[in-house]
């Protein structure tokens, strides 16, 4: 039998049914590819993962929930701990029960399109269930991260990053005065520490599939970023109708942050540049709201946009005329560097502030240097200071730089005003400005519990310098020049190529302590200052804390994972860290306690 279709019931279906999702955007952007895709990895990942930290002075813990100590010791075998093949490595077991070894849970942030080897700064701190006193003079060993909550056994996310390296804990404090002052020594930061093990993906995803429409947008962003020497994988490859995958083109890697910006404000239909920066600069003037929008549009279209750029540079509205020094400044512009200097020398404030860094990153000029350098003595400390970071990232000769035994830079800076300044973030630094900053003599420091004892008498050219090593070593006693400078270096500087030490072979922490002490007890002609600690804000700004019934530690259906004691373990609304079982002593419940 055979039956009539209807063809008035027959439903068609059009490129408009399909649409994935729609997309609003700032008039400046139409036309743009974030007018019609987004992109997928262009927030920065959060990180997580439980590690050990060795190297502590007793202050370890041999108790921790057994999840993650269960996680921690199948960790340390795939490492080849305790095989025959490593005869080096400790059997892991011995290792989590030495009194000298912390397990810990490390978090890290990573950019958006970060590449492989790139580093990253972590956050490490003490599970909670755990005995451990201090992570102070520790290593972190070895911990595996990989985005999400924290999981353990079979709920682990792919691994992406790995990370290694000395543990800085907060840099004011006394080194082993446990409960001896009001700082966490339970939480600390590993500098760089954190390396990107594969690339991030970046992938546009279209609001609406069309195979021709994803090839169009394809040979688009080939067109903005087509292949750099060497690099020969093309920097679009769609994928499927809705999804092309993105290569960071070598040039962006250390900055894929700004290379996910331009990707976003790159022109789908490929016509005259000069067409199109002329349209952006109408729509700019027409809304200056749209700034910064406007910026990075003009960027991506390159130096053919300069003439409709450089028109702004000395417009009346700050907005228009700030958008276009800074697009003027990244296609290095020449022209942009008088209206910046002149911005950095007498703007307002935060325009000082944003002309300088803009300087900064601008090629070789000696111009830029000369305006940059008198800026070290300004009277506002905040302009000194981005005067310094943005000529140390020119590299500027007026900055002496020394590597002090691998363990930190010591930068020194011409400027008459005295100022120790310590980096937390990145590659651990201490800024001394003013070569010739001295100490107040006659002097007498007395740190650490009597472990550090600096005395010098008003004349002398030397101060006498006593050290006790926590670990039982025999004290130190030696001279060093009442300086800063060469008491900086005096303190992380170890031994040299001959037989007797030339230094104490402090840690970076252990220095900064020693340098504050002096600043704190008076005796330091310089002021004092640290870079805020950054790392905790981006990783509560990235990644908005959540309840504990919402991201689960552990799994009760997995035998591997298994721990009822845990559920609900409570957390702290005003620390991201888990917060310990109130009322038991560490170590009390079953699941804490460690079979002997």
């Amino acid at each position: 039998m055979t039956e009539r279709a209807n063809r008035s019931d027959v439903t068609r279906v059009n490129a408009a049914d399909k649409t994935n999702f729609t997309i609003d955007v700032d008039p400046i952007m139409r036309g743009t590819i974030a007018a019609e895709t987004i992109v997928s990895g262009f927030k920065p990942a959060v990180l997580r993962g439980y590690g050990i930290v060795v190297d502590l002075a007793g202050t370890g813990s041999r108790t921790a929930p057994a999840p993650i100590r269960a996680q921690v010791l199948q960790d340390l075998a795939r490492l080849g701990f305790g095989s025959d093949g490593h005869t080096n490595l400790p059997n892991p077991e011995e290792l989590l029960n030495s009194p000298n070894t912390a397990i810990v849970a490390v978090e890290g942030v990573v950019p958006p399109g970060a590449v492989k080897g790139a580093h990253f700064d972590l956050r490490v701190y003490a599970v909670p269930g755990s005995a451990t006193t201090s992570l102070e003079g520790g290593r972190l060993a070895y911990v595996d991260l990989r985005p999400g909550p924290f999981r353990v056994g079979s709920q682990q996310s792919k691994l992406m990053a790995t990370g290694k390296g000395p543990v800085v804990v907060n840099p004011f404090s006394t080194p082993n005065a446990v409960e001896k002052d009001n700082i966490d020594r339970l939480v600390g930061r590993v500098l760089d520490g954190g390396t990107v093990q594969e690339d991030l993906v970046i992938r546009l995803r279209l609001a609406t599939p069309s195979h021709n429409r994803a090839k169009v947008i394809e040979a688009a962003v080939n067109s903005s970023f087509p292949p750099e020497l060497g690099f020969k994988e093309p920097t679009a490859r769609g994928r499927t109708d809705e999804l092309i995958d993105i290569a960071v083109p070598p040039s962006y890697q250390d900055k894929t942050d700004d290379f996910v910006q331009l990707l976003r404000h790159a022109p789908v239909q490929l016509s005259d540049n000069s067409r199109l920066a002329l349209s952006v600069q109408k729509g700019l003037l027409a809304n200056p709201g749209s700034a910064e929008g406007a910026r990075w549009r003009w960027q991506v279209l390159g130096k053919q946009a300069l003439p409709m750029i450089q028109e702004l540079y000395d417009y009346s509205e700050e907005q228009p005329r700030f958008a276009a020094l800074t697009a003027g400044a990244a296609l290095g512009d020449p022209l942009a560097v008088k209206p910046l200097e002149d911005l950095a020398i007498s703007g307002d404030r935060s325009l000082r502030v944003r002309a300088i860094r803009l300087l900064g990153d601008m090629n070789s000029n000696p111009s830029i240097d000369m305006v940059l350098r008198p800026l070290l003595d300004d009277e506002d400390l905040d302009i000194r200071l981005e005067a310094y970071d943005a000529l140390a990232k020119r590299a500027d000769p007026a900055i002496r730089r020394i590597d002090v035994d691998g363990k930190f830079l010591l930068d020194l800076v011409p400027s008459k005003t005295a100022l120790v300044y310590v980096i937390q973030t990145g590659k651990p630094r201490i800024a001394i400005f003013g070569g010739e900053g001295t100490v107040k003599m006659p002097l007498t420091v007395r740190e650490w519990d009597g472990r550090l004892i600096l005395r010098g008498d008003e004349g002398e050219e030397r101060i006498d310098v006593f050290y006790r090593p926590a670990d039982g070593r025999e004290p130190q006693r030696m001279t060093m020049a009442p300086n800063l400078p060469e008491i900086a270096y005096f303190f992380g500087h170890g031994e040299s190529r001959t037989a007797a030490p030339s230094g104490l072979g402090l840690s970076y922490s252990d220095t900064i302590s020693a340098l504050h002490g002096i600043w704190r007890q008076g005796y330091a002609n310089a002021d004092f200052r640290a870079q805020q600690d950054r790392l905790l804000a981006e990783i509560m700004r990235t990644e908005p804390i959540t309840r504990a019934d919402d991201r689960p530690d552990f799994d009760s259906e997995s035998a591997n994972s298994t721990d009822p004691s845990l559920a609900g373990l409570p957390m702290n609304s005003q620390n991201p860290e888990p917060a310990a079982p109130t009322g038991l002593e560490p170590g009390s419940r079953p699941a804490d306690t460690v079979p002997r």
